[in-house]
């Protein structure tokens, strides 16, 4: 074809010429408003829509039911492809004849792909909160308008997907909303943009409802209390001696808790006029013990201890018998890690050895290990260290004996009676399970 009749063949067919292009950037608007309005975070546009932003309240409206939407864009996005292919094919058949739908297919498919999928859909991507803000002015009348065909088109693809057993009407998601955020945070931890203290403290508040009061209770073996039938003076020595503040008073035997005493309970008795330690009667002043079931969860067992106003439980089985005692300070340390303040003994039961191993007494607990040296030993099954190996070996271990599991060496360095006391965790040198 000669130049002047290649002119004339673009003077004569321009509108068509401009349709093509016209529908290849629809195209890339329906293939650009589907890749960013399926990626906007919802949180994102919850928060923007309560500054004021009508627009994220059309992206909150729009994403809500993400079926209808898809659907929309999809259809229109098929429309305009399969207009604008038809166009240029039918240019084509007048300018090189029979090969036309060939040149069509390979040319529209070029274009298709760079300049209505790849590049819009990459722009979306890069930013799809932005870019779904500005889109869905423009995309609502449309799923307005193509909406009830989605939907009828919607209805049909579920009824066929139901013969082959295939059901789409279940709204349930297939990841509960907590893991969706634990694995969104933790994603964002190993890409940098949230650092470890805020991953464990949020992966704290996320836990509080799979744990039981039961694996973070202080134990009875290492429960500090106070025996009522004692003197009055040495109860307020120890009281007053005790690193803690609240103090579980029993009689007769620890089973038989029959108050809480409260240091500042203790320091007003004592102010008062003409009253010595000697003449004091401690169970007087102390509070009304309260028991909690060891199977409570620990969301739970937080909203109590706020409504009750609170900081002290006594951990009962079920059959009464008293197991340990729990406190506000031990859940809120589930959260934040450690609390420590200038009261406080500092027992950490974790000590790092010049060789790289680490001993460990048998009491620390799985989860303060896991986050102390960023370790992943599980905490389904025991609460402790000492539990894990027991749980592990399905024995009570002699000393010296040493296990290999969870890539890690654990070698029995203490046992009191059927109590593993300190334990040594090394690298595991090899990937012998057990041994």
């Amino acid at each position: 074809m000669t130049g002047d009749a290649f002119l004339a063949f673009l003077a004569e067919h321009w509108l068509s010429l401009v349709s093509v292009i016209c529908l290849l950037l629809l195209s890339a608007f329906f293939s650009g408003s589907e890749a960013a309005l399926t990626a906007a975070s919802r949180a994102r546009m919850h928060t923007l829509e309560s500054n004021g932003d009508r627009r994220a309240g059309v992206v909150s409206r729009l994403i809500e039911r993400r079926d209808r939407l898809v659907g929309t864009l999809l259809l229109g996005n098929n429309l305009v492809t399969i207009l604008a292919t038809s166009l240029a094919t039918s240019l084509l058949i007048s300018l090189v004849g029979s090969s036309a739908v060939a040149v069509a297919t390979l040319g529209m498919t070029v274009l298709l792909v760079v300049f209505a999928e790849v590049l819009p859909k990459s722009w979306a991507i890069a930013s799809p909160d932005r870019f779904a803000l500005v889109v869905a002015p423009l995309v609502r009348p449309f799923v307005a308008i193509a909406g009830p065909v989605s939907a009828l088109i919607n209805t049909i693809v579920r009824r066929l997907l139901n013969l082959f057993g295939v059901n789409l009407s279940s709204d349930m998601p297939m990841l509960s909303a907590q893991e969706e955020l634990r694995g969104a945070v933790d994603l964002l931890h190993r890409e940098g943009s949230v650092i470890k203290a805020d991953l464990d403290r949020l992966g704290g508040v996320l836990d509080l409802g799979e744990l039981e009061v039961s694996d973070i209770m202080i134990h009875r073996t290492a429960m500090r209390a106070i025996n009522a039938d004692e003197p009055p003076e040495l109860c307020v020595r120890e009281i007053l001696e005790a690193p803690f503040t609240r103090l579980p008073l029993w009689r007769g035997s620890t089973d038989n808790i029959i108050g809480v005493v409260h240091s500042k309970d203790l320091l007003r008795a004592l102010a008062e006029p003409d009253v010595e330690p000697a003449s004091l009667d401690i169970v007087k002043i102390a509070q009304k013990p309260w028991f909690v079931p060891d199977t409570t969860n620990l969301r739970d067992q937080l909203n109590a201890f706020l409504r009750r106003k609170l900081h002290l439980a006594i951990v009962v089985d079920e059959y009464g018998q008293v197991q340990g005692l729990v406190t506000l300070e031990d859940i809120l340390e589930e959260i934040v890690g450690d609390i420590a303040d200038e009261h406080d003994i500092d027992i950490q039961g974790v000590r790092q050895e010049a060789d790289g191993s680490i001993v460990v007494d048998g009491s620390v607990p799985i989860r303060d290990l896991n986050r102390a040296l960023d370790w992943s030993l599980p905490d389904e099954e025991a609460t402790t260290v000492a539990g894990l190996v027991i749980h592990e070996s399905k024995s009570i271990p002699e000393e010296r004996q040493a296990f290999t599991f969870y890539g890690k060496r654990f070698i029995v360095m203490k046992r009191i009676k059927n109590r593993i006391t300190k334990l040594r965790i090394r690298p595991a040198e090899d990937g012998t399970s057990i041994g």
